[in-house]
C-alpha cells in the first residue's frame, strides 16, 4: 500500500515539475528535499514490511530535487546530469526541467546553452520514436488498493489490557472503557 502511495506521490510532484514552471524553482527545490527528508526518515524508522521498497518508488522526483538543488548548473555537462545526477530521467524530461528551472534566491542559471543544445539534437534524433515524445509520467492511479492489501498492512492491537486514565474512568461518558 505504502508502495503505491509513494508512486503516486513521484508522478504527482514530477509530472508539476514538467508541466509548471513555478516548480522548477531553487526554492521549492529545496522544500520537497526537505519533505523527501522527512519521507526518507519514516521510511528508515519503520518495519520493513510497511515500508518495503517504497523509497525507491520516488526515484524520479528524488533525481529532478538533486537537479534544482545543486549549485553551478551551468558548469554541469551533459554527461554529467545524465551519468551522475538524473541517470534515469530521459533527455525530453531533462530538457524540459533545464529549461523550465529558475533560480528564485540567487539569480544563477540554469545549465549551459551547450548542454540545452545538446539535449536539442538528441530529441531531434529520437523524434521518430513514439515514447520519447511523452516525458510525462504514466499515472496508475487506476491500481486500486485492495481490501486484503489494506488488512494485511494494518496489524489488530488489542488494547483490553490497557487501563484507562483516572480522568476518563471518573467521567460518565466514558463508562464504555470499564466494560
Amino acid at each position: 500500500m505504502f508502495t503505491q502511495t509513494f508512486s503516486y506521490i513521484n508522478v504527482q510532484l514530477f509530472n508539476s515539475f514538467l508541466l509548471r514552471r513555478e516548480c522548477c524553482t531553487f526554492n521549492n527545490g529545496e522544500h520537497v528535499k526537505a519533505g523527501l527528508a522527512e519521507l526518507e526518515l519514516w521510511c528508515g524508522q519503520v518495519k520493513e514490511e510497511y515500508a518495503g521498497s517504497s523509497w525507491d518508488e520516488l526515484k524520479h522526483v528524488r533525481q529532478a530535487v538533486g537537479f534544482l538543488v545543486i549549485h553551478q548548473k551551468s558548469r554541469i555537462s551533459y554527461d554529467d546530469i545524465t551519468n551522475d545526477l538524473c541517470p534515469i530521467l530521459s533527455v525530453q524530461q531533462l530538457y524540459r526541467i533545464c529549461t523550465f528551472y529558475w533560480d528564485d534566491n540567487y539569480n544563477t542559471p540554469s545549465v549551459s546553452p551547450e548542454v540545452i543544445s545538446s539535449m536539442k539534437v538528441l530529441m531531434a534524433e529520437d523524434s521518430n520514436d513514439a515514447d520519447s515524445n511523452s516525458f510525462l509520467l504514466d499515472d496508475n492511479s487506476s491500481i486500486p488498493f485492495s481490501v486484503d492489501d489494506i488488512i494485511l498492512s494494518v496489524e489488530e492491537k488489542d488494547f483490553s489490557y490497557v487501563k484507562p486514565a483516572a480522568e476518563l474512568l471518573g467521567n460518565p461518558a466514558f463508562q464504555f472503557l470499564q466494560e
